[in-house]
């Protein structure tokens, strides 16, 4: 017989390009770890032993026994108190959902980030969750109703009288959360049929956004600047060479 190669050498070593020859799983099964890890020697039940012990103790006037403690107590005291316990739970409900002063209702802002950044939104009002609740409207610029955080938000000076503007109570924060889809088994050699669906807002929401937009259009016919005001909103803000935000007054 042939000697064998992997003689003297471990059953799982490194190969030359840096992978060892057999993975986690493959060594699970060879080194047959699942016969043992459910196996467990029996715990013998602890006798309890006694905290005190009597001694005798010399001398006639000393009582003739004494009561000793078996474990003598530490000596050494901690400086500091450990922690308690806490949790986490319910902590971001009881936070005060504080915002910034210059984030009115009416306050035009400017979208930092996200898919409509650059584009020049209005602010409603602020929901429960602490985040605040804008539009474009979106007949201007496409910008739908949405939720923002604030840190996304650069005011500017303008702003417009939405005092007349009726928002239906249902916009809330569940009002904007996506129904997730119900998980299917997968038939077998059938992985490419389920795909992922994409969002589409329901009737309802484009109602209510149609009519949010016909508040807020009447409200720009208010604002002293009506004739450029919408031409503004279309406009996208960039900065072009030479511009700096921290120079510059919004």
């Amino acid at each position: 017989m042939g000697k064998n190669k992997n003689a003297g050498k471990p059953r799982n070593y490194a190969l030359e390009c840096g992978v060892y020859r057999f993975g986690k799983g493959k060594m699970y099964h060879k080194k047959a770890i699942y016969k043992f890890n459910k196996k467990a020697a029996p715990v013998k039940a602890a006798t309890p032993k006694p905290t005190f012990v009597e001694k005798p103790v010399k001398g006639a006037k000393n009582g003739e026994t004494r009561m000793v403690r078996v474990k003598r107590l530490r000596n050494d005291v901690p400086t500091t108190e450990k922690k308690p316990a806490g949790t986490s739970v319910n902590f971001f409900s009881k936070h005060k959902r504080s915002l910034r002063p210059t984030l009115t209702p009416g306050k035009i802002c400017i979208l930092l980030a996200g898919a409509h950044k650059g584009k020049r939104v209005v602010v409603l009002k602020q929901l429960a969750s602490g985040l605040v609740l804008i539009t474009g409207p979106m007949k201007l610029n496409g910008c739908p109703m949405r939720r923002v955080n604030q840190i996304y938000l650069l005011a500017t000076a303008n702003s417009i009288d939405v005092s007349a503007v009726a928002l239906p109570e249902t916009i809330n924060d569940d009002y904007f959360k996506h129904a997730k889809a119900e998980k299917v088994k997968k038939a077998e050699g059938d992985i490419f049929t389920s795909k992922k669906e994409e969002y589409k807002p329901s009737e309802q929401r484009k109602a209510d956004q149609d009519n949010v937009d016909k508040q807020m259009l009447e409200a720009m016919k208010k604002h002293p600047e009506a004739a450029s005001l919408k031409s503004y909103f279309k406009a996208t803000f960039m900065l072009s060479k030479g511009q700096y935000p921290h120079k510059m007054a919004f």
